[in-house]
């Protein structure tokens, strides 16, 4: 067995992705670097992740220069920048997307975050930029919601790989999985292949416990201290919710599965929707760096790391296999607790305004991107 947790994580069903995507990482050979000695299968971007890449960086300033130029709009050099990345980042990847069949090897990019509800717009920027990028092994990036699940199931039918990302509750993930489904079975009856079409549901893990441990302690403080078992029994559900959450989430992966649709379709090709782990960076310096990888190992699954991450698993996840199938009962306890008069915690309501803030945090760095592209444009270009 290999000493590097990250090689041995392929073994146990698992696949590592990189949430990051720079030039500089592509042009210095980093990238290839990851894959070799890293296990990199796969990457995602997304406007956060470009907009710290070309702000911090002047290897676009060519470029954005020459784009100005040409009377470009800045959404225009954006989305040449990015598809440039994207394009390099594809050619990478496809050795690993051949040897896979097309189970890895993917490098994901997503629709503008403004259509987060729009349908018409999703699927029309989705089939632009599959286009544009010209790549068998480019995953487009729908939000799930509900306007995002209409466009999946169109996207998929259509031939093009989705990434269904901001997925915070179970329900909304069997949705984007039924959508799936869907989308490959309407290309069943038109007689068009289904075995090169992927997808990924990607479920967002640290953002959960980040704001149930801020509604934890904001009801200890309602307690007081002469509840003091309350209190005690609250705390002990901190940095827990997010872990429960995903080993629910993979039981309904199974049971979706198992279902005699799935089954029909698996027969012919289909591959799974993985589900995707991502926000897996630790927000509480309290808790273990890894505590999103170590938690999570499961067959038909992917972990997606931010670069810290991924180097603090190579040194020191600890794994074994299948433990997304461990203490599964005292998961779907716990949500049941929240219930709970003396906890009160509505996740419903919680898990609905997390993908609203996960929408406005793309939103804002996408605002900000395309207005400092054109402010470097004309700082670049000679007067």
């Amino acid at each position: 067995m290999s000493t590097n947790p990250l090689l041995e994580m392929q073994s146990y069903g698992q696949s590592i992705w990189m949430d990051n995507l720079t030039r500089e990482v592509i042009e210095t050979g980093e990238l290839n670097q990851l894959i070799e000695n890293r296990g990199l299968r796969g990457l995602t971007s997304n406007p956060a992740i470009f907009e710290k890449a070309i702000n911090n960086s002047d290897r676009y300033d060519q470029a954005i220069q020459s784009g100005h130029q040409q009377e470009k709009s800045s959404q225009e050099i954006y989305e040449s920048l990015v598809f440039e990345d994207i394009r390099k980042a594809c050619d990478i990847f496809r050795p690993i997307y051949e040897e896979s069949n097309g189970l890895d090897g993917y490098v994901s990019i997503e629709v503008s975050p403004h259509l987060a509800h729009d349908i018409k717009g999703t699927i029309a920027e989705a089939i632009r930029f599959y286009e544009a990028i010209e790549k068998e092994n480019v995953m487009i990036k729908v939000p799930g919601t509900l306007e995002g699940f209409a466009a999946i199931e169109q996207l998929i039918s259509r031939g093009i790989n989705v990434n269904v990302t901001l997925l915070f509750s179970v329900d909304n993930y069997r949705q984007a999985a039924w959508a799936y489904i869907r989308g490959l079975e309407a290309r069943v009856k038109n007689n068009q292949p289904i075995d090169n079409i992927a997808s990924v549901a990607s479920f967002f893990l640290s953002r959960i416990d980040t704001k149930v441990d801020k509604r934890i302690e904001q009801r200890i403080r309602e307690l007081g201290t002469e509840s003091l078992n309350k209190s005690m029994r609250l705390r002990e559900l901190k940095g827990d919710v997010a872990v429960a959450n995903a080993k629910i989430a993979y039981q309904t992966f199974k049971e979706i599965t198992a279902s005699s649709r799935w089954k029909a379709l698996e027969e012919k090709g289909a591959k799974f929707q993985r589900l995707l782990w991502a926000s897996t960076s630790t927000k509480d310096p309290d808790y273990s760096d890894v505590k999103y990888v170590n938690e999570l190992v499961g067959e038909h699954t992917i972990n997606t790391l931010p670069p810290t991450t991924l180097e603090a698993c190579a040194d020191h996840c600890d794994l074994s296999p299948n433990r997304i199938e461990t203490d599964v009962d005292e998961a779907y306890q716990l949500f049941e607790s929240l219930k709970h008069p003396d906890i009160k915690i509505n996740m419903d309501e919680v898990l609905d305004e997390l993908l609203e803030e996960g929408i406005e945090k793309f939103v804002n760095p996408y605002d900000s991107l395309l207005e400092s592209i054109e402010n470097q444009a004309k700082q670049l270009t000679p007067s």
